[in-house]
């Protein structure tokens, strides 16, 4: 799934609480009055092109989650992303029920646009308990509030980005972003393939778990695909690569809330014949190991 410019743009709006609002809204599928364990998701408010891939994986996991108890929540998801979809329609979500056991749960989605299956994914419902214990430390990284947003980086280095994009970078966005490195779409030189990014909604959210579960699934398609490309100096957003997300795998540790922070360590081990690998962790600011992510994506280098 080609990856746009635009992937949070959700309201015309600057009020962070109707952008919030809008998130919440594109995150809500709605059942079909005659198919059963059928959904619909909408289309983002004045999207144009393609859809960003973290929205798919989260209302094809709301529309999963639709369909199972609230106390089985979701441990894991896998995405395939097949075609690219089209920001001009809404999505159509075909739950199908594979397994309802005694303590796991299973479903798999298929995503369609007209004739066309653009996703598919299964995902793992399981009701907790008590057991062993442990996680690993969070990376050291200096505090959100140390950094400047993505915001603040576009404003002191606007000189540095053609017109358009400064217009596409500039737009309110339901997500805020602090990376922790200097970011790959202001510089061409080549760094190491790693990235950790404080990421969290601009503001308050429902308190429905399940909502703040399908935020994080929106968010785990986040800067990915851009470590993997922080080796070879090139960035889609700079305009000089080209990304699209080939497969996407979430694991959920533990709930957190979408609208605190949250830390994406991010790092790429592997990239070749035209494909790169990514796997992110995704801490809570206390520390604590809430998810983990794996990808595949194609680059395409444009210099």
């Amino acid at each position: 799934m080609l990856h746009p410019l635009s992937t949070t743009l959700l309201s015309d709006s600057t009020d962070p609480a109707a952008i919030a609002a809008g998130l919440v809204r594109l995150l809500t599928v709605t059942p079909d009055a005659e198919q059963a364990d059928h959904f619909a998701g909408p289309r983002k408010p004045g999207g144009v092109g393609r859809v960003f891939g973290g929205q798919i994986v989260a209302q094809a996991l709301a529309a999963a989650q639709a369909t199972v108890p609230a106390d089985r929540p979701v441990h894991s998801l896998h995405a395939y992303f097949l075609r690219p979809g089209r920001e001009d329609a809404q999505i159509r979500y075909a739950v199908l029920r594979d397994l309802d056991g005694g303590h796991f749960a299973n479903r798999r989605v298929v995503a369609s646009q007209g004739d066309e299956t653009i996703l598919t994914l299964t995902a793992s419902f399981h009701s907790r308990g008590e057991g062993v214990r442990h996680d690993v430390p969070m990376p050291s990284v200096p505090a959100p509030d140390d950094l400047p947003s993505e915001a603040d980086l576009l404003t002191i280095y606007a000189d540095r980005l053609s017109e358009q994009r400064r217009s596409l970078l500039g737009r309110p966005r339901a997500i805020e972003m602090r990376p922790a490195e200097p970011l790959n779409w202001l510089r061409d030189t080549p760094a190491e393939p790693v990235a950790h990014t404080w990421l969290r909604c601009v503001a308050p959210l429902p308190d429905d778990p399940a909502l703040h579960r399908a935020v994080i699934a929106y968010i785990s398609d986040m800067t990915l695909l851009g470590t993997s490309m922080l080796p070879h100096g090139i960035s889609g957003k700079a305009g000089t690569a080209k990304g699209a997300s080939l497969d996407h795998a979430l694991w959920f540790h533990e709930d957190a809330r979408a609208d605190q922070w949250l830390l994406y360590a991010c790092d790429s081990p592997w990239a070749g014949q035209m494909r790169a690998f990514s796997r992110g962790r995704i801490f809570t600011q206390d520390g604590r190991l809430i998810a983990e992510t794996a990808q595949e994506g194609l680059i395409h280098a444009l210099k």
